[in-house]
């Protein structure tokens, strides 16, 4: 917005505070109108009183008809249309000034009975009590005029103006020095009633101001959140969207792959399938921001030997690290901490990853501290560092440093952003230091822990569920598999890819199609072994209550496994509250083959795949 626009802009925000200042200050004094005027009335009755029994008869009747008068007066002003909540904002200025001329007709009203008493009282004494009076009766009329400077004006300087010439026309030194006190009380009380005012301005001013930023500010928070739901929809489409033929893609690449077993161009086919995996990868990367969104990921803390994490951290950096001609330091510590074992190393991991990624010379160093209940687990890099600018832009998604090229060698920029939400999720915070041409510093502060019964190494790893090398060992079948997905391509791929691995396979579009297979003769000769599932089927139709219902209509005591490329966040916890496994497209060969093996060889036991490594995970609760 430029300096113009900006302008154009503030200009009215101005006019429409000032309007909202003046209707505050109305709504005060028309608030207090009715007892002002009432208790207005009985002064000049109390007065008149007064002075019709200390003056000479001959002015009775004077005094009694300009009483009548200041009381006519008061009434016009009390039953007059007065300002209410429902006048529009504009219009507060007008009645203002209309407050300001009723309350200003009234004081010169007042001012010439008052000023007539003064000169028909003969008593020092009695002009003395008369003045004091009337002096603290116009006080406190001035004070409930504050909020409108205009009245306060109008009410206070005829009726003590009228006084202070009474006395000085009156003469004698008495009413000389009544005279002169009555001006400077004049003076001091507007002077104070002024200052007053601009301290009700002020402050309505300042309340007004805090309320407009308060709604801006709930406004941007507002748009924020929008955007955030736009770019978690856009995610989940796009990767749905993008797995799909990956999917495919992955599935006729491994069959390519298998039936080219003895042929010259397995190279490429091999070269073809680790550029699948590569998109894969990218892919899964995006699917671990839907899951943490989601919620599907919960934290499951416990007791954990820092040492044998970092074992692992090391075993699987180190080819990178020496790939780059990095060191990659590792310091054991002999500490133990309280975390979640697999979010703890994928928070590591990326960061580590991350360092290795932005470093050229020098290395890489990991080092637990401990500090009072605390462990500061530190990630220290010799890289190109970050500058001051930069620095609250990293935890962004898809923001990354010196690279308008978007060379892939650096991924996709969501590392960090994952790292953040993986330390919010595990209560761990995290702090970062950086020097451009000097390096970043990380640090993760964990939680403390009485050490507990070591676990080997080996077993942590398994633990990781960190994916091997596995040769893909067919899963050992009695009958077929009945494949339900509505893409053709695919159908062809996974039919495909089973045969080639001797695993026969029924491929069907629907659910009405899955019936006639299931009620075919021969189903009942041969029954089906395993039912493999598409999650979003063609029309809206919802794989998985297809699959609960297949199960339960022809009451089939057989593993179901559902295939997704589904990333939305309300989809996931949908399907993870069922129980039912999942394995998230593009699907390689080794996954989808282990994972029908693993579900023919689990009894009793309820598993779903990890979100970041699509492998087998014990369940937990959705939050």
């Amino acid at each position: 917005m430029n300096d113009a626009a900006r302008s154009m802009h503030q200009a009215p925000a101005a006019a429409d505070l000032d309007h909202r200042v003046l209707r505050e200050h109305v709504a005060s004094v028309y608030a207090a109108h009715t007892t002002a005027t009432c208790a207005h009335i009985g002064f000049a009755i109390a007065i008149g009183i007064f002075g019709y029994f200390n003056i000479d008869s001959t002015h009775h009747l004077l005094v009694v008809g300009m009483v009548a008068a200041v009381v006519s007066m008061n009434l016009y002003a009390l039953l007059a249309p007065r300002w209410t909540p429902d006048v529009p904002l504009s219009e507060s200025r007008y009645w203002a000034r209309r407050y300001t001329w009723i309350v200003t007709l009234v004081s010169v009203t007042t001012a010439l009975p008052c000023a007539l008493f003064l000169v028909l009282i003969q008593s020092p004494a009695m002009t003395t009590v008369v003045i004091v009076v009337i002096m603290v009766s116009w006080t406190r009329a001035i004070q409930a005029r504050w909020p409108i400077k205009g009245a306060m004006f109008g009410c206070g300087v005829p009726v003590m103006g009228g006084l202070i010439l009474a006395l000085i026309w009156h003469g004698g030194t008495l009413h000389w020095f009544l005279a002169l006190f009555s001006f400077a009380n004049l003076v001091l009380t507007l002077h104070e009633g002024v200052k007053q005012n601009k301290r009700l301005t002020a402050s309505l001013m300042l309340q007004f101001e805090n309320e407009m930023l308060a709604a801006q500010l709930r406004e941007r928070i507002a748009a924020v959140e929008r955007a955030s739901a736009e770019k978690t929809r856009f995610l989940a489409a796009a990767s749905h969207d993008l797995r799909q033929p990956m999917h495919a893609i992955a599935l006729f690449g491994a069959a390519m792959e298998t039936a080219l077993h003895d042929h010259p161009e397995r190279t490429n086919a091999k070269r073809l399938m680790r550029a699948v995996d590569a998109l894969g990868a990218s892919l899964d990367t995006m699917l671990d921001v839907s899951h943490l969104d989601a919620g599907v990921v919960v934290s499951e803390p416990q007791a954990l030997e820092l040492d044998a994490l970092l074992l692992v951290l090391n075993q699987t950096f180190t080819p990178y690290a020496e790939q780059k001609g990095l060191q990659l330091r590792i310091r054991a510590s002999g500490m133990w901490v309280r975390s979640d074992i697999q979010l703890l190393f994928r928070l590591l991991s990326n960061l580590v990853d991350n360092a290795l990624k932005y470093t050229h010379e020098g290395g890489v160093s990991v080092v637990a501290r401990r500090r009072g209940d605390k462990v500061w687990l530190e990630v220290r890099d010799t890289g190109v560092g970050i500058a001051p600018e930069q620095l609250s832009r990293i935890f962004e998604e898809f923001y990354q440093i010196d690279n308008p090229g978007r060379d892939r060698a650096r991924g996709l920029g969501i590392g960090l952003s994952i790292v953040k939400r993986l330390s919010h999720l595990m209560s761990h915070p995290i702090e970062v230091h950086s020097r451009p041409g000097r390096g970043t510093h990380f640090r993760v502060v964990l939680p403390q822990a009485e050490a507990a019964i070591t676990a080997p190494a080996e077993l942590l790893l398994d633990e990781l569920e960190i994916p091997t090398h596995r040769s893909l060992a067919a899963p050992n079948l009695p009958g077929p598999v009945l494949l339900i997905d509505d893409e053709a391509e695919i159908r062809l791929a996974m039919a495909a890819l089973l045969r080639a691995h001797a695993v026969d396979v029924v491929a069907v579009t629907d659910e009405s199609h899955a019936v006639e297979a299931l009620t075919h003769p021969d189903a009942k000769s041969r029954p089906f072994s395993m039912l493999l599932c598409d999650y979003r089927l063609a029309d809206g139709g919802d794989g998985l209550e297809v699959g609960l219902r297949l199960l339960e209509r022809f009451q089939l005591d057989i593993p179901m496994l559902l295939i997704t490329g589904e990333t939305a966040p309300h989809q996931l916890r949908r399907a993870q509250s069922s129980g039912v496994p999942m394995l998230f497209k593009p699907v390689s060969a080794a996954a989808l083959l282990q994972a029908m093996a693993d579900l023919t060889s689990v009894t009793g036991q309820t598993r779903i795949f990890s979100p970041a490594t699509r492998y087998f995970r014990d369940p937990s609760p959705v939050t």
